[in-house]
């Protein structure tokens, strides 16, 4: 049964990168030249979301651990809370667990977390089919504030984004190969939900006049794919640096309940994620 995987340690992992990562990151999710202070290593500053990549390891030791199948797992939602920012350089130790097992009646959700120094990142895998074993529900969906400013944006992703993105660690095939999306079931490649999620925080800091790396908690579910090429719709509200979002793409919403703080105000977002992926 799932819930034996509940509490389950995953070990930990010395983790590395140099500016050419941190760089090569900020290029996957969409940053161009004239972002020198994500692309130049003389005024480099990190995407906090870069860290969703280092703790990524922690979901593929639950699998190897037996508690699923890749290929019958979809990635749910996501959490991320920032401590402190990410050094342009750094080794440090991140540890992994699965720190919750939730009954969602027809299927099932793994939480998996990997946490660090600079941050603990929350990897929600939704397993169809596989609830109805009796577990706990999780927390209920937390109502969010009614938003003082309306904020839209248009941002395009480009064809070849998937492909630049898989050399931030993530291979799967069906981010690249034709065959293997059409067995999963897509028509064609998509692109990465993480690589989404990055994309869109990055331009959420201009939604209150703040700079990228200044974000310090975020969390969406992924409700629909997206192919490389496609268009991504943020619409969103304010309140202070708090900033609710949802995203659609080609007539469906792919990201939604989506919450970002940026600084130090607000509390870290996300706390009813786990219930939010159906």
């Amino acid at each position: 049964m799932l819930t034996r995987f509940a509490g389950v340690d995953l070990g930990t992992r010395r983790v590395g990168y140099t500016d050419r990562d941190v760089i090569l990151y900020a290029l996957a999710v969409g940053a161009d030249a004239d972002d020198l202070d994500l692309i130049f290593e003389d005024r480099l500053h990190v995407l906090p979301t870069f860290a969703m990549t280092l703790g990524l390891w922690a979901a593929d030791a639950a699998s190897a651990a037996g508690a699923f199948e890749p290929e019958s797992a979809l990635h749910g939602a996501q959490r991320l809370v920032v401590h402190r920012r990410l050094p342009p350089e750094a080794q440090f130790d991140v540890r992994g667990r699965v720190d919750a097992v939730w009954d969602k009646g027809r299927s099932a959700v793994l939480d998996i977390v990997a946490e660090s120094e600079y941050f603990t990142a929350t990897y929600s895998i939704f397993l169809p089919g596989q609830g109805g074993f009796g577990g706990q529900r999780g927390p209920a969906r937390t109502e969010r504030p009614a938003g003082e400013e309306k904020w839209t944006a248009d941002i395009a992703t480009g064809r070849d984004q998937a492909a630049l993105y898989r050399l931030t660690g993530d291979r799967h095939l069906i981010h690249v190969d034709p065959v293997a999306a059409q067995s999963a079931g897509f028509p064609r490649p998509i692109l990465h939900g993480l690589c989404t999620l990055g994309i869109v925080a990055r331009g959420l800091a201009a939604a209150v006049d703040a700079q990228p790396w200044e974000l310090s908690a975020l969390s969406a579910r992924f409700s629909s794919p997206v192919f490389p090429g496609d268009v991504l719709s943020v619409r969103a509200d304010t309140v202070g640096r708090t900033v609710a979002f949802d995203v659609g793409s080609a007539g469906a919403t792919v990201l939604a309940d989506g919450e970002a703080v940026f600084g130090s105000e607000g509390n870290a977002p996300g706390a009813g994620v786990s219930d939010s992926v159906r």
